[in-house]
């Protein structure tokens, strides 16, 4: 069963959703519509400053479903996946991912397409689907919006990158101090920055800011492009199939090139 923790605080100002599903709070298709249902059901909440993402346990997320990813599954879990991706970047107020732990595959994606990205410095970034013989669609199509020529190498190579590069490469907001309770710190910077302001406002300034720097645009055609590639030519290859099922079956991949 999905596990989703909707809690109203801040005199209603935030929504604070809590991915808490052991082990590793993965993305299944379950967890992105129940997301998506409280996303939906606070949307019009005339006083919403702020939207706080996090994962239970010392964990965002280890990404989307892998067995999602198998050949006969994996086009109606891209739909999802691409489908929140957009409600995410289109969303009236701004959303902040709060990362601890590992932040990998499809949550490294949902965390690109948050407004404001705060971590613990020993968080962990990247999308290894290059290594399952895969590739990552929402990288691809905002990576350099967020990442600039970094997003072409981590796709490309699959590898992790800590919390402090991500930080030097302006895609985090703050790093948690050390000692500090996370949430707490989040709550804080909320209290000082976001809190005093119009709400009204906020939501124009939301929506215009997403528009005028092309993150909206990018997950429109250009990310149903990728998708599309992805089914049409990614999914029938040998290689694309064989990473999924050795990464399943803890064995190394057998590539055909093909």
């Amino acid at each position: 069963m999905a596990s989703i923790r909707a809690s109203s605080i801040e005199d209603g100002c935030v929504l604070e959703l809590v991915i808490d599903r052991p082990k590793g709070n993965v993305l299944t298709m379950q967890v992105l519509a129940a997301l998506g249902d409280e996303l939906a059901r606070h949307r019009d909440d005339r006083s919403l400053r702020l939207v706080l993402l996090r994962g239970a346990g010392g964990t965002f997320s280890y990404g989307a479903s892998v067995e999602e990813h198998r050949r006969e599954v994996a086009p109606k879990m891209l739909a999802a996946f691409h489908g929140f991706a957009r409600t995410l970047a289109a969303y009236p107020v701004p959303i902040a991912a709060l990362v601890e732990g590992r932040c990998l595959g499809g949550a490294f994606e949902v965390v690109l397409a948050c407004h404001f990205v705060f971590s613990t410095e020993s968080a962990v970034f990247g999308c290894p689907e290059i290594k399952l013989g895969v590739i990552p669609p929402v990288l691809m199509a905002i990576g350099h919006l967020r990442l600039g020529a970094l997003a072409e190498r981590l796709v490309l190579t699959g590898r992790e990158i800590g919390a402090r590069e991500a930080h030097a490469r302006g895609a985090i907001e703050a790093l948690v101090p050390p000692g500090s309770d996370p949430r707490d710190f989040v709550l804080e910077w909320y209290r000082e920055m976001l809190a005093p302001l119009s709400a009204s406002t906020l939501r124009e300034a939301t929506r215009a800011v997403r528009d005028a720097s092309g993150l909206t645009a990018a997950l429109g055609e250009p990310l149903t492009a990728l998708e599309r590639g992805y089914v049409d030519r990614l999914l029938p290859s040998h290689d694309a199939n064989e990473g999924i099922e050795a990464f399943l079956a803890k064995r190394a991949p057998l590539w055909e090139d093909a």
